[in-house]
């Protein structure tokens, strides 16, 4: 392995001879750089990770997959397979019932509408659904039962989904796990228990049992957000895995997986507060570049342990990855020339209970999909994230934008922007909403329980007026509607234990700078972030695009990959150098990149294709993407006006 920095001294007194490793079975390390865009690792932000794609593998033709959100690129890097058969269809998804209605971690009935990025949602998720909601074998998993030492350390969410079957929860909590799990939870009530061994360690390096909280203030339409990185909690996890998981592993002469979530570049992209209400400098100014600086420190404390000793790194595989790419928030414009929403939901003006304006007159605000379809249908609408007392009882609380709001009676948007359409509000283990906004940012999820046609009709046809919509995919079992794709276009239609959504929609998304539209990018986002922050899951290419490099003994030195890959590929390549045959339920699955390693081809045939929808209103759903063998990869969607030949078409 090509040696990256300088080496860091042994900790803990610690010798790493040559006999404290298992030559014959592989080390891996996943370093995922949440919301990396390539186009920010630079000599300047990111020395070491420019210095990794050069002088290991380059993915220079790399893809997310869609919805460009976390928890499903995390399902999708644990287990291969897309988010048809793994179920986590975005961050916040309808599971079909109100989470907690067991009494689970001793909370009362809740939202069917969980955020996923939780341990104890992802525990409650876990035991309604065979006690692993993914419904597929994860790499982690698979390894720790087959003699692997295996940890997952950083972000709340996606680490926990790494081995997710460790979070089933045992007399309504939480056991301690096999494997290592270290997030913002960790040493909280809240958080997954830690092997003495591993609570030892990170006591006798100093470090304590509870990492620093994240301290990243999202500010609102009038005060900015955050101006630093989250430098200090990631040192800690940094820490933990240098000083006190991976010496630990090492001493115990059993070989390891482990995956490293990084929360910077996202977290800080997200709540940035360079650009307040304007779409300039955006995600691309000094704060968000000093959250690229801190991944990039992250991976090289990393990558310094591993080259301090050359048996070890001679026997240790890495991959470097993003989950997503990036844009910057709008809630306004919908093009680059200026023009504005015409949305219903945009002509209110939203007061929080003190009455400050709390949305921009005429920006849309957080659930305006969710009001905008409720108005469309002329059904009421309720907020399944707001509970209030209801005669002794809880109920969701009704949300009208027309009337102001009142405290603890009735909401004028929706608290996250999650909503219960044509419901009766009340708390029901199997809902009597007649729709389902999952609001996530850069697109939305919709599910309709009774799988009505015509209301997913009217629902769509509604969706193809709309001047904010940027591609709509709907699910096959209700055959082809005019402006819409299937869902089984873009494999989102599979062998899922969760709900599947009877319709995704994607947000509009342009480019400020027609010459570079990847880091210039701007998408519209149902979200409680504000116009100029920073924000994820549309079908756009500055979404879809994520950074990916590899380096180790099995991967070619200084080869660019121009061939596609996915984070769906992750898993399958890592388990073919371990030797794993894992099993799978579904057909979903990732490929084998043997292009990237030692001995394998230097190219391999793909092609670029392209799709279209019928027509509405002389326009339709066009997604381009990119296939080898029965892989697909998909670059963008658009929802434009086309003539006959789709690949004559263009998103920009």
């Amino acid at each position: 392995m090509q040696k990256i920095g300088t080496t860091l001294a042994l900790v803990l007194g610690l010798s790493l001879s040559c006999s404290a490793f298992a030559a014959d079975r592989r080390n891996v390390i996943i370093f995922i750089a949440d919301g990396l865009r390539p186009g920010s690792v630079n000599a300047t932000d990111a020395p070491t990770m420019l210095s990794l794609r050069r002088n290991g593998v380059f993915f220079a033709n790399s893809h997310a997959l869609f919805p460009t959100f976390t928890t499903p690129n995390a399902s999708a890097i644990a287990t291969g397979h897309y988010l048809g058969d793994t179920g986590d269809f975005s961050n916040t998804v309808y599971v079909g019932y109100p989470t907690f209605n067991t009494g689970n971690f001793g909370k009362a009935a809740g939202t069917p509408t969980p955020f996923l990025e939780n341990d104890q949602d992802l525990g409650d998720v876990d035991d309604h659904y065979f006690g692993d909601y993914l419904n597929e074998e994860s790499l982690l998993r698979f390894a720790r039962q087959h003699g692997y030492n295996t940890a997952a350390v950083g972000k709340l969410g996606p680490v926990g989904i790494q081995d997710v079957s460790e979070l089933q929860p045992v007399n309504k909590g939480f056991a301690t796990p096999t494997t290592v799990i270290i997030d913002d939870a960790t040493g909280s009530e809240a958080g997954v228990p830690l092997d003495p061994a591993i609570t030892a360690a990170l006591t006798k390096a100093g470090l304590g049992t509870t990492p620093p909280p994240r301290n990243q203030p999202e500010g609102n339409n009038a005060t900015p957000g955050t101006l630093r990185a989250n430098v200090g909690q990631q040192q800690w996890f940094a820490d933990a895995v240098t000083k006190a998981i991976l010496p630990t592993f090492i001493a115990s002469g059993k070989p390891f997986a482990m995956v490293f979530w990084s929360r910077d570049p996202d977290g800080t992209q997200h709540n940035q507060g360079d650009s307040l209400n304007t779409l300039t400098p955006g995600i691309n100014g000094p704060t968000s570049r000093a959250s690229v600086k801190n991944a990039d420190d992250n991976l090289k404390q990393i990558l310094d342990f591993i080259n301090s000793d050359q048996r070890l790194a001679a026997n240790t595989d890495i991959i470097l990855s993003a989950d997503h790419g990036f844009a910057t928030i709008s809630r306004y414009e919908i093009d680059a020339a200026g023009h504005t929403t015409a949305s219903y939901a945009a002509g209110f003006a939203y007061k929080d209970a003190t009455g400050r304006v709390e949305v921009n007159p005429g920006f849309l605000p957080p659930g305006f999909l969710a009001i905008d379809i409720g108005h469309a249908l002329g059904l009421p609408l309720y907020d399944p994230d707001s509970l209030i007392s209801d005669g002794g009882g809880r109920r969701y609380e009704p949300v009208d934008p027309p009337i102001p709001q009142q405290a603890a009676t009735i909401r004028q948007r929706p608290f996250r922007g999650d909503g219960l359409i044509g419901a009766s509000g009340a708390n029901l283990n199997q809902t009597d909403a007649k729709a389902i906004v999952a609001a996530n940012g850069g697109s939305d999820l919709i599910y309709v329980p009774d799988n009505n046609l015509e209301r997913v009709r009217a629902i769509v046809s509604f969706l193809t007026t709309q001047d904010y919509v940027g591609a709509i995919f709907v699910d096959d079992q209700y055959g082809a509607i005019p402006g819409a794709l299937s869902l089984s276009s873009i494999n989102l239609r599979g062998s899922a234990a969760l709900p599947t959504p009877a319709i995704v929609v994607g947000f509009k998304t342009f480019a400020l700078e027609s010459g570079n539209p990847l880091m210039t990018a701007v998408q519209i986002a149902d979200t409680v972030l504000q116009e100029g922050q920073g924000m994820h899951g549309s079908i756009g290419r500055d979404n879809t695009y994520n950074n990916m490099a590899a380096i180790g003994p099995d991967f070619k030195d200084k080869y660019v990959d121009t061939m596609p890959v996915s984070n769906a590929d992750i898993t399958p390549t890592l388990a073919q150098l371990l030797g794993f045959e894992i099993p799978s339920k579904g057909a979903l699955q990732g490929r084998i990149l043997v292009e990237a390693l030692r001995g394998g081809p230097e190219t391999i045939h793909y092609d670029r294709k392209a799709v279209q929808s019928g027509k509405a209103g002389g326009r339709s759903t066009v997604l381009f993407y990119q296939q080898l063998h029965e892989q697909k990869y998909f670059d963008e969607a658009c929802f434009i006006d086309v003539q006959d030949n789709p690949q004559d078409a263009s998103c920009q």
